[in-house]
């Protein structure tokens, strides 16, 4: 069992910046793809960023692609999101997910074996 325990959302205006970790405790995330999803209000889940276990091969959401980062420390078990030039509609619950399928196939298919319970970013004008 993994257990992810995400951190770093808050209020922040359009064009600002957040970086959101993910602890990990229970196993070690160097045999999981990891992986960032978020749900704005009334809306489904969507992918935001994965990551090779090594950290060799990283896949984005065309939404976000150029503006987040996501990279992981295996040495800390933790995964991470650098979000730049923030935009009103990235507002969402931000959740942590591990793999251990691929990175591309949790961009594909969601495909995850285990969620964190979210952290809330909200951006405001």
């Amino acid at each position: 069992q993994v257990q992810l325990v995400e951190s770093g959302g808050g209020l922040v205006q359009d064009g600002g910046s957040l970086r959101l970790s993910c602890a990990a405790s229970g196993r070690t995330i160097s045999s999981h793809a990891m992986g960032w999803f978020r749900q704005a209000l009334g809306k489904g889940r969507e992918f935001v960023a994965s990551i090779s276990r090594s950290g060799g091969v990283r896949n984005y959401a065309d939404a976000v692609k150029g503006r987040f980062t996501i990279s992981r420390d295996n040495a800390k078990n933790s995964v991470y999101l650098q979000m730049n030039s923030l935009k009103l509609e990235d507002t969402a619950v931000y959740y942590c997910a591990a793999t251990l399928t691929s990175a591309a196939a949790m961009a594909r298919s969601f495909e995850c074996d285990y969620w964190g319970q979210g952290t809330q970013v909200t951006v405001s004008s």
